[in-house]
């Protein structure tokens, strides 16, 4: 499965990375993937299973779950308590890092990626920005997993109160989100440290090259590491020359054109990372 990333500078040195929804391959059931119950929780991970594969089913179990939580809190009354810890929730969601979505979009599914990028951009800056962010991210969410894990036993106490644990489901949304950034950002990294080495697909100057870049390299596997330039994304940027910051018109085209979340990609105007 190839994922297509999108790059472009937004404001200033901030610069946005997304990625584009795939409809060709549409998420099966939550229900498929994981246990829907504690004892079938239990019998899966007492099957014969390498330590990462049982950590990928409790945390798929506990995200099902928050899930279910938070669709009954959707549909509670207005004006109820329900009702008013899912605005909490949507406020508290929306002071989430654009990097951190972008980093938990990274499935572990994806074999490669293409990234389109402004065809005035230099593509080994480009190449260095992504991997960056990529590398980055397995530093900052490894150590802000380690500190929201710390925290479930300190926020569990407050169940003993009469009032929703609501700081215990945020830390625990907080754990499954930093992990999941984890992982997609050790799989990015990954993907461009594979192809780092042989790809010399970034260019779009001669189909000669392309061809010699692929009888170089030494797998029969396509690369999973392509730089796309696109004049059509570069023509969109210039529509913004002379000033500071892309305006929210010309984000909106490039959220259509791409597929992108606009109010994700509107978030690295004042986000570095």
């Amino acid at each position: 499965m190839r994922a297509k990333l999108v790059v472009f500078p937004i404001r200033g040195k901030n610069w946005c990375f997304s990625k584009t929804i795939d409809h060709s391959f549409p998420a099966a059931p939550a229900s498929s993937q994981s246990p829907s119950t504690l004892k079938d929780l239990w019998t899966n991970i007492n099957v014969a299973k390498p330590i990462n594969a049982k950590a990928e089913l409790l945390v798929d179990y506990i995200a099902n779950k928050m899930n279910v939580a938070w669709v009954g809190l959707e549909r509670a009354p207005d004006k109820s308590l329900k009702k008013k810890i899912h605005g909490l929730g949507l406020w508290l969601l929306s002071r989430v890092k654009p990097s951190e979505i972008f980093l938990k979009s990274i499935s572990k599914e994806i074999t490669s990626v293409e990234v389109i990028y402004p065809s005035s951009l230099n593509a080994q800056l480009v190449r260095r920005r992504v991997r960056h962010i990529a590398m980055r991210g397995t530093v900052i969410h490894r150590k802000y997993f380690y500190g929201s894990v710390s925290l479930i036993p300190l926020t569990s106490a407050l169940s003993v109160l009469p009032l929703p644990n609501v700081p215990f489901f945020w830390v625990l949304f907080r754990t499954y989100s930093h992990w999941r950034a984890l992982q997609g950002s050790e799989k990015l990294f990954q993907l461009v440290s594979d192809s780092s080495k042989t790809s010399n697909t970034y260019t779009d100057k001669k189909k000669t090259e392309h061809k010699d870049s692929k009888s170089e390299s030494h797998s029969s596997h396509k690369p999973s590491w392509v730089l796309r330039p696109s004049k059509e994304l570069e023509n969109l940027v210039r529509l913004e020359n002379g000033q500071d910051s892309l305006s929210q018109h010309v984000i909106e085209n490039i959220c259509k054109i791409y597929d992108l979340n606009t109010q994700d990609v509107i978030k690295y105007e004042r986000s570095i990372f």
